[in-house]
């Protein structure tokens, strides 16, 4: 008789997961997808008030959820935050900004405060849950929040595509030093997901026809588009995939 073979586990029983930027959007869906797979997710970010609503919506589910006010830039205080809890086995790296302007108006300011937040802070959270990981020798899952425009240009982001490009390069190479330990390090690149930051821009009609024009489906993303994604990266269903890309931008990059 042929034995089948079994779909590994999407579950996550058992595992402490962080999850940056949790207060809202994308963070939030992020969290909530874990904690829903079972794990016990840390959830950070700037806005105290936000960020224990959201963990304590979690925890009215039935999940298990902590809340962290803390500037991931600040590295001092985020290492301390780290060192003082147990390590986590899921990282969704996913604190991030930006501020679109043509090419000839980029100021010194926008340009630091980006790469600031999307690039250094995101490498040395990588690195400090990276660290634990490799010293709790269970092996782990770190998600950096990319985005399509990682892969592609677009109009007025030429120093966020900078960084998620940069977040692209980082992630394979992290990956090539972290597979010795059983750590996977992989990138989540979403096309627009509807969100507080980008609800703005969408609201513009011409703006939203550009994007509608180029998202082959037809539609602007949501936060739920993204969450099997986030389980699927966090979860033993992925155990053979590292340094590469998950697109969840509704075919604007097929061409």
């Amino acid at each position: 008789m042929t034995t089948l073979p079994r779909t590994p586990s999407f579950r996550l029983d058992g595992r402490r997961a962080l999850v940056t930027g949790a207060g809202r959007g994308i963070g939030l869906a992020a969290a909530a997808a874990l904690a829903q797979a079972g794990a016990e997710v840390v959830l950070v970010a700037r806005s105290g008030a936000e960020v224990e609503e959201a963990a304590a919506a979690i925890r009215a589910e039935g999940g298990r959820a902590e809340a962290v006010a803390l500037d991931v830039t600040d590295l001092a205080a985020m290492r301390a935050a780290f060192a003082a809890r147990p390590s986590f086995d899921v990282l969704v790296n996913n604190a991030g900004s930006a501020r679109h302007a043509h090419v000839l108006d980029v100021t010194e300011a926008d340009y630091d405060a980006i790469l600031d937040l999307n690039l250094r802070a995101a490498f040395f959270v990588m690195q400090a849950v990276a660290r634990g990981m490799k010293e709790a020798g269970r092996g782990g899952s770190i998600v950096n929040l990319s985005s399509q425009m990682g892969h592609v240009g677009g109009p007025r982001r030429s120093v966020y595509c900078a960084t998620k490009f940069a977040i692209e390069g980082m992630t394979k190479a992290a990956a090539l030093d972290l597979a010795p330990h059983g750590i996977r390090v992989n990138t989540l690149c979403p096309t627009f997901i509807e969100t507080p930051m980008t609800r703005p821009g969408l609201a513009d009609p011409a703006n939203r026809a550009w994007v509608l024009s180029k998202i082959k489906l037809g539609r602007v993303g949501q936060v739920e588009d993204l969450m099997g994604a986030v389980a699927y990266l966090a979860s033993d269903a992925s155990s053979l995939v590292t340094g590469t890309s998950l697109l969840v931008d509704g075919g604007w990059t097929a061409e």
